[in-house]
Order: structure tokens, then sequence, then C-alpha cells
């Protein structure tokens, strides 16, 4: 007989981002009072060595090398999708026809095309209770869910300009393998898609706005790159011979745009909304995870660097010509998920992120509430990311989204 105080999960994937989200339904009912009680039903991966390891170090109760067995099997309520973007879209409608949950990793999917045909099959499912989630996980960072509540109460005034930075280095040696994140037909796009779209998921998500249009440039800097020996695998950086065979990279090393917002938030009578710049590389050497927002406004501002992760540095205008910003440890009781974890002052890092996640995810499908970000919303950002390739292919060109 089910137990309807548990959720029975069956993850699809098991390497970087599989470990991620195992640790986060581990950890959640240890230190949030869930309404429902998660457990590591089963995860799934083609190799069958590989995943069994994969389920014995990081809890899981069974293994599965295809993951059409996890949406057969009646013993799963939710399917966690942790593959590259290829296999998305697949996975998700599978799953959502056949009655279970889903949360899948972002981006969304590798097309607006599969993207609209989740969205609608979200739609679809949540018509009868079965519930979807994008795993934009930097939503749940307590510093840019205080930024979110700061602008949603008025705090910054009208929005003016939005800058977001997503800069890492890893890929700046040349030699680094050619990993299946920098295969076109498997990840879709490079750092505009892996990166740049956690940046324009967090602007539209804080400042309430939807971007309308962008102007891009596209750029590769290393053209071929030495073959992995796995590149289905979620690769890391291992060592290549002088003479290892190289292939072509398909995809972008960095991504620039100017973004235009909907809305009148730039304060001075237009009907116009504000404006974003907004620049994603794996390139910046020295730059490990530095994911950055600013969003200057009427009456303040407010700045966020991940490698600070715990800090939200603020302005208020009120304060006077001579006042600066002020930073504030997000690490009190009274701010977003703080108060579940360490005493004041001891921050909290990545890993939590994909906690505060699946409490979210919980606390919506015992609710029987919509979870956010939603496949709609998904869907949102693979426009965006859809029209930023399309300005860069075009000279830049204005594109509408």
């Amino acid at each position: 007989m089910t137990d309807p105080t548990t959720l029975r999960v069956g993850m699809v994937g098991y390497a970087f981002m599989g470990a991620a989200h195992s640790h986060a339904w581990r950890t959640a009912p240890r230190f949030f009072d869930l309404p429902l009680r998660p457990e590591l039903t089963a995860i799934a991966g083609r190799n069958e060595e590989g995943v069994r390891a994969a389920a014995q170090k990081m809890g899981w109760e069974s293994a599965e090398t295809d993951w059409r067995r996890l949406i057969e099997r009646d013993d799963i309520d939710l399917i966690d999708i942790c593959t590259p973007g290829n296999t998305h879209a697949e996975i998700a409608i599978a799953a959502l026809e056949a009655g279970k949950h889903v949360l899948c990793e972002k981006p969304l999917a590798n097309s607006v095309d599969e993207a609209e045909r989740m969205a609608a099959a979200a739609d679809a499912a949540a018509a009868r209770g079965v519930y979807s989630m994008c795993g934009f996980s930097y939503r749940r960072t307590p510093a840019l869910a205080l930024a979110r509540r700061m602008v949603g109460e008025g705090r910054l005034g009208q929005i003016r300009h939005v800058r977001a930075q997503y800069l890492q280095d890893w890929l700046s040696d040349a030699d680094a393998p050619l990993t299946w994140r920098l295969d076109k037909s498997k990840s879709g796009s490079g750092a505009l898609g892996d990166i740049g779209a956690h940046s324009i998921d967090a602007a539209q998500w804080i400042t309430g706005l939807n971007i309308t249009g962008v102007s891009a440039l596209l750029e590769t800097f290393v053209a071929e790159r030495p073959i992995a020996g796995d590149l289905v695998g979620l690769g890391g950086h291992g060592a290549t011979g002088a003479d290892t065979v190289r292939g072509p990279v398909s995809v972008d090393d960095a991504a620039i745009f100017s973004a235009r917002f909907a809305g009148n938030g730039n304060g001075n009578g237009s009907a116009a909304g504000p404006i974003g710049v907004f620049e994603a590389t794996r390139f910046a050497l020295g730059r490990k995870n530095a994911m950055r927002l600013e969003i200057n406004g009427t009456a303040g501002s407010l700045a966020f660097d991940f490698e600070d992760m715990n800090a939200l540095s603020v302005y208020d205008a009120a304060d006077g010509s001579d006042a600066g910003f002020r930073k504030i440890l997000v690490t009190e009781p009274q701010h977003p998920y703080a108060g579940n974890w360490w005493p004041t002052g001891h921050g909290l890092g990545y890993e939590h992120l994909f906690t505060h996640q699946v409490v979210d995810l919980i606390h919506a499908i015992a609710g029987s509430q919509p979870p956010a970000p939603s496949f709609a919303d998904a869907l949102q950002v693979q426009k965006v990311l859809a029209a930023v390739e399309a300005s860069a292919h075009a000279d830049s060109r204005w594109h509408t989204v």
C-alpha cells in the first residue's frame, strides 16, 4: 500500500548534478519540517557498473539502466532529470503523461520547440494534480531570495538598470577535453545556456519583468579540443596526451548581450522598461563561479556575487549622497531559508541551494500548488536564449523575444 506521507523519487543521471540532487533529497528532511518524506527509491544511468556504484555511494535503494523503467515503476512518484539537455523533453513528457511529478534541470530543453512541448505537457498534467518544476537553483540562494523580497516591497523604486555576469575559467585551458557540454547536439549551447540561463532567470525573477528583446555576440575562442573518453558523461578535466585526437567545439565559449525588459520601470515617463547587460563566459581567468547581479532603481540598488554568496550589498538613496553600499550578511533567522540551518553568521554553501529547491518542491506538491519556476517560466528563459543566438547569427541585430 502506498504511504501518503512519502514522496518516492526516481532520478535519471548520476554525475555532477546527480550528486547535488542526491545530497539534497537526503538532507532536506533532516533540517526542514516537510509534509512529505522523500525516499531515494531508484536511480537510472546507461552504464550498469557506474549507476550501481552511484546508487550505493549516494544512498539510492535500487538502480536501473533505462530511464523508462523508472516511469514504469509503481513505486516512484517523481522523476528527477539530471541529464544533458537533449534528453529532457522525451523524459519529462513521458513522465508527466504517466502521472509522475517532474523536477528537470536547466536549461529546460535545447530548443524553444522542445520547451513549448514540455510546457504544454506540464499544463495538462497540472490539471490532473501532477506537477513540474525546472531547477534554476540560484533562486534558492538566501541573498537572492532576499533581493527579490526587497524589490517586491518597492525598496528600489522603479527599476532602471540590470547588469548580470556569470564568470568562470574552467575552459581557459585549450587542452581541456571535449566533453558533452561542448557538443551542441547534447548541450544546446555553451556558456550561454549552461550559465547564462541562470543569470537570465535570476534577473527576470527578481525584477518580476521579462526580457523582451536582445542584441548579442557569441564567441568560440578554442575551436578544437582533445576528445574525451566519454562525450556523454558529465566529464571533468581529465589529462590528455600531446598526440590526442582533437574534435570540433560546436558551442559558444562566451556570450554577451544587451537587453530590454518589459514594463515602464525606467522612471522617466517612457513606456519602455529597464535596460540590461549580460555576460556569460567560461574563459575569465581567476573567476571560479562569479555569478553576479546588480539592479539599479530610482530609490536604491542591490548587488550580489555568488563568490560571496552569503552577502547582499544594498544602497538606499534615502541615506544621502555620501552613503555607499552597505553589506547585509544574509544568515539571520528572518532571512529566506537561513533559520533552518546554522547560528547567525555561519554561512551556507552551493549545496544548500538544491536542498532549498527540494523543500520548496515538496511543499508545493503536498499543497497541490504549482511549484516555481514552472516549465512556463523556463520556456521564457529558453526564448531569450534563442533570441540571443538569433541576434548573434544576424550580426547582432536587435531580436525580439
